[in-house]
């Protein structure tokens, strides 16, 4: 079997020499689509002999990826992000499956570990954040319209889980987080409204505060320490924001729908 791996890409300068580094001599080549970075993103995938360099206007998570998925040489796709990385174990996983036949109706599942500022986190309903990302383009396709793209999959699939985590280098800082749930819980709210979904006040109420509980009390998140702390109330506050963001998007259809 032989494995092409997969990359989407946007000003990832920071993080991208240190995702294909971990692919060399494990993917047989690595296809990096880029959507028109303004920093070094492009010279640094250039200078990696074995990969595969394009540039697409924005289409999406999805589309980007099915996309991208199209570009490659081999149907056997590692789908992985440019602040991931394959850990040993992992790497030497992947080894042993390219020694197998290609089969379209099964996919492979990986545990990702999060490197929080620094910190690695296993625990607050982060690990194992169980992602399937080596599966047959044939078969497999992404699908979602904003955020949470998801794999749409056979109907028999068989679905093997890898031993290895996929290590994903997360937030630098605070600041870092607050920048990038900001932009995602307005994709996820607009998602939602396209669905048709309401908030009530009460639910814009007790989510967030369920949700601290939730993941620092009953999903372990104080073993993780002051790190976990940060964690669980960042997530607690995105809560927050995506159904305040939600609820405006509702109040602004229904006044256009009174006018």
């Amino acid at each position: 079997m032989r494995i092409s791996a997969v990359i989407i890409t946007l000003n990832e300068e920071a993080n991208l020499a240190r995702c294909i580094a971990s692919l060399q001599g494990i993917a047989d080549e690595v296809v990096v689509v880029d959507s028109y970075s303004q920093d070094n993103t492009r010279a640094i995938a250039e200078s990696f002999p074995d990969v595969k360099f394009y540039s697409q206007k924005w289409l999406g998570y999805a589309g980007q990826k099915n996309h991208a998925n199209s570009l490659s040489s081999y149907d056997t796709i590692l789908s992985i992000d440019a602040d991931e990385v394959l850990s040993k174990e992992l790497q030497n996983s992947v080894k042993e499956i390219k020694k197998e036949v290609e089969n379209k109706n099964r996919v492979f599942e990986v545990s990702r570990l999060t490197n929080y500022c620094g910190h690695w986190i296993r625990h607050c309903g982060w690990y194992p954040d169980r992602k399937i990302r080596i599966f047959d383009r044939r078969s497999v396709r992404w699908q979602g319209d904003f955020v949470h793209e998801t794999l749409s999959l056979p109907q028999e699939v068989e679905i093997i889980r890898l031993k290895g985590d996929l290590l994903h280098y997360s937030y630098k800082n605070a600041s870092d987080h607050v920048k990038q749930f900001d932009k995602f819980t307005t994709l996820t709210a607009m998602e939602a409204n396209k669905k048709g979904k309401n908030v009530r006040l009460i639910g814009l109420m007790m989510r967030p505060k369920w949700k601290f509980i939730r993941d620092f009390v009953f999903k372990l998140g104080f073993l993780d320490g002051y790190a976990g702390y940060r964690v669980c109330k960042m997530s607690s506050f995105a809560t927050f924001l995506k159904y305040a963001k939600l609820k405006e998007l509702n109040e602004n259809d229904n006044t256009d729908k009174q006018n």
